[in-house]
C-alpha cells in the first residue's frame, strides 16, 4: 500500500530574526509530517520550537522556503510558500481557521468569555454548531464544574484544559500545542499530556508538540524531533528535521 501524502512537507524552510546584534535563523531542511502522526519538538527555550509552531499554524511568514506545503485531510496540497508570496491572507486564514487547532503556551483564552464560549468560538467562527462537542470535551478534560466561569476564575491548569479543549472542538486535522503543560505541576502536566494525547488519537488528526522537556519513553509512539545549533559569526542557526 503506498504511503499517504503527507500533511506537511518543508524543504529549505527560514525563518531569521534580528535585534541587539545578534541574529537567529531557524532551518529546516527537510520535515514530513503523515496523517495521523504525534511529533514532538523537543529543545531549550530559545532554539525555535515555537517560531516553527507558528509557521506551521500559518501565523508566521516564512523568510524562504523551496517547499512548504499543506494537505490537510480530504482536500488536496496548498502550496504555502506561494500563497504567502501573494499575500493570500484570506486563503490562509481559512486554511487555518477549518484545519488547524493551536493550543499556545500562554492559553490565549478571551477573558470576557465563560470557558464554554471560549471552546465553542472556533466552531461558531466556522458557522457550526458545536452539537453538545463542548460538553464531551469538557467532562473528558474534567473542567464540566467550570464551563460557566470565566478564565480569571480558573486555576492555571483548568485554563489549560479550556485551551486543549477550543483547539480540538471544530475536530481539526492538525494539532498544535506549544508546552502545553509548562505551567502545571509534574503531576497536573502528566495527566494532561496523557488526556490530550489521548483525544488527539481519537480524533485522527495530527499533531505538533513543542517541549522542552520531553520523555520519549512513556509514549513510544510519538515521534521526537531534537534540534541541532550552529553558529556562523554573529548568526546562531538552529535546525530540525525529520
Amino acid at each position: 500500500m503506498a504511503a499517504s501524502a503527507p500533511v506537511y512537507l518543508c524543504r529549505d524552510l527560514v525563518k531569521r530574526r534580528v535585534g541587539g546584534g545578534t541574529a537567529f535563523e531557524l532551518r529546516v531542511p527537510e520535515l514530513r509530517i503523515a496523517p495521523g502522526e504525534l511529533v514532538v519538538l523537543r529543545g531549550a527555550s530559545g532554539c525555535g520550537k515555537s517560531t516553527l509552531l507558528d509557521l506551521l499554524a500559518l501565523a508566521l511568514r516564512p523568510d524562504e522556503a523551496q517547499c512548504f506545503s499543506f494537505r490537510p485531510e480530504h482536500r488536496g496540497a496548498s502550496d504555502l510558500w506561494r500563497l504567502w508570496q501573494r499575500e493570500d491572507l484570506d486563503g490562509l486564514g481559512q486554511l487555518r481557521g477549518t484545519h488547524i487547532g493551536y493550543v499556545l503556551q500562554t492559553g490565549g483564552l478571551l477573558s470576557f468569555l465563560t470557558a464554554r464560549e471560549n471552546i465553542a468560538l472556533s466552531c461558531r467562527l466556522l458557522g457550526r454548531d458545536p452539537h453538545g462537542g463542548v460538553e464531551r470535551l469538557a467532562e473528558r478534560l474534567d473542567i464540566s464544574a467550570q464551563l460557566d466561569k470565566h478564565p480569571g476564575q480558573l486555576s492555571v491548569g483548568e485554563r489549560q484544559r479550556v485551551a486543549i479543549a477550543r483547539a480540538l472542538a471544530h475536530r481539526p486535522g492538525v494539532v498544535l500545542a506549544d508546552e502545553p503543560t509548562a505551567s502545571v505541576d509534574p503531576l497536573n502536566a502528566a495527566r494532561i499530556t496523557a488526556l490530550f494525547l489521548d483525544l488527539v488519537r481519537q480524533s485522527g488528526a495530527c499533531a505538533v508538540i513543542a517541549s522542552h522537556d520531553w520523555q520519549p519513553a512513556a509514549t513510544p509512539d510519538v515521534r521526537v524531533l531534537d534540534h541541532r545549533i550552529e553558529r556562523d559569526g554573529d548568526v546562531t542557526r538552529s535546525l530540525f528535521w525529520g
